[in-house]
């Protein structure tokens, strides 16, 4: 394979053979965060923001790149081309240069070019929700990674917003055309969100959220209490997208989202975060792991919720008298040692020692934010946070962790009625003993994004969530 890599004249250095060259790598220089106007009354933006500790705009905002239309919603996007490209026949001379982001609300989805300048990436293509519904039959474009067969799109609705079923659309590598669903048997499978993998076993995963239905305008609460919500996994034969295997998590497990995948291509386990157990308001995340034949799948933290009077807390709360911790995000660290859990109710991000991954070690935990508490920043401590920690991004060392406050924004709205001030923190982790700190000098925050609320966070070259690799 290595001769094969060096034949196809593979040039960009920010694709990498293995997980350790990624770590080894030099550190990123830029953030990429995806920025939304909750009002709809102005264009959402890709927003670029200086990470290099050494420059003199550190932690400042250089950039929005506004998008030529309004309703967009930006939440998830991602990059072009990923590590594992270096091994797929379909990329000839392989690039990280282009960013997708979808809208989740318009169904549009939107191609940036970052080359050839990185701090101010330029829209060179848009493709349509009509596209998208007339060629794989889905809308709601939510989580996209670059895979063998194409560009992955998760969906969470059907065509045109019908409720489902919802699924993964394969996009062109090159010109982003659509060109189907990737699913041929869906077997049980009907509620979307995440799609990921495990190349070297031919093995795909997807998780489940809810059709547009039940997550446009926030939380349902009899859908909730009735357990509608998604509680499954599910695994597929990757290469045609035929099912194979649900593993129903207990309906009382609302909301299983994010999936993190080993990042070691010979592993066949993972991580997926549970927003929260209706019967007592936890949350909790999940390892699926190879169990001969078949997966299987165990709780490995949970997290309690927390009591709370009455009065301190949003109407959607007040019957419970505690704040639920929310796992909205979950990322690994590119080594698979360090797994962060972001709890955005209770406004606590957590860190796990995973190097046994049936037995995570709390090592670190730093509260932001959150529904009662409002931890401040360090540099601002008279300033509640609103919000709490929700998307969290890794640096391909492990040593940088960046954090937004902004999970969805009807969702914003009911949990943080008082509104969202949108800020994006890092913080500076220890990957010898465990252990986070904030850092002083990183807090865009309020003004510095123009009132645009901020979601997913990618990081130039790659980050932990970007790349999955196909050589040990």
């Amino acid at each position: 394979m290595a001769d094969a890599h060096a034949a196809r004249g593979h040039t960009d250095p920010s694709l990498y053979r293995t997980p350790a060259e990624a770590v080894a790598a030099p550190p990123e220089k830029l953030a990429y965060v995806a920025g939304f106007d909750r009002s709809a009354s102005r264009p959402d933006a890709l927003i670029t923001v200086d990470t290099d500790p050494d420059s003199p705009g550190y932690g400042r905002v250089l950039n929005f790149a506004e998008l030529p239309e309004t309703g967009d919603e930006l939440h998830h996007f991602g990059w072009n081309a990923c590590s594992s490209a270096l091994a797929h026949a379909c990329h000839t001379n392989p690039e990280r240069r282009f960013l997708l982001l979808p809208g989740l609300r318009s169904s549009r989805l939107h191609v940036m070019d970052t080359r050839p300048d990185p701090v101010r990436p330029k829209l060179v293509k848009t493709v349509s929700a009509k596209e998208l519904a007339a060629k794989a039959g889905y809308s709601r474009p939510h989580t996209l990674h670059c895979g063998p067969d194409g560009v992955f799109l998760s969906c969470l609705g059907g065509a045109d917003g019908a409720d489902g079923p919802g699924g993964v659309a394969l996009l062109d590598h090159t010109s982003f055309e659509v060109l189907r669903a990737w699913e041929t048997d869906r077997g049980p499978q009907h509620l979307a969100y995440d799609v990921w993998w495990h190349l070297a076993g031919n093995v795909g995963i997807t998780s489940e959220w809810g059709t547009p239905s039940m997550v446009e305008e926030g939380v349902v609460p009899e859908l909730l209490l009735g357990r509608r919500y998604g509680h499954a996994l599910h695994f597929w034969e990757l290469d045609s997208g035929r099912h194979l295997q649900r593993i129903d998590l207990g309906d009382e497990h609302q909301m299983v989202l994010e999936l993190r995948p080993a990042h070691d291509p010979e592993q066949q386990w993972g991580f997926v975060g549970v927003v929260t157990n209706v019967e007592d308001l936890s949350a909790s995340v999940w390892l699926w792991y190879r169990d001969g034949a078949a997966f299987a799948a165990r709780k490995v933290i949970e997290i309690p919720a927390e009591p709370a009077r009455t009065e301190d807390l949003p109407p959607a709360l007040q019957p419970f008298g505690a704040v639920p911790p929310l796992v909205t995000d979950i990322n690994l660290s590119v080594d698979d040692r360090w797994l962060y859990v972001s709890a955005w109710g209770t406004g606590e991000l957590f860190q796990y020692d995973v190097t046994d991954p049936f037995h995570p070690r709390k090592t670190g935990s730093v509260r932001l934010g959150g529904i009662t508490g409002q931890a401040p920043h360090p540099t601002a401590p008279d300033v509640p946070l609103t919000g709490g920690p929700q998307m969290v991004e890794l640096s391909r060392d492990g040593k940088r962790v960046y954090l937004t406050n902004s999970l969805y924004g009807s969702w914003d709205d009911q949990f943080y009625p008082g509104g969202i001030d949108p800020w994006m923190i890092k913080l500076d982790a220890d990957t010898v003993e465990g252990g986070l700190t904030v850092d002083p000098r990183f807090f865009p925050h309020g003004a510095d994004f123009r009132g645009l609320r901020v979601h997913q966070t990618h990081l130039s070259g790659g980050d932990a969530s970007s790349d999955s690799y196909c050589f040990r």
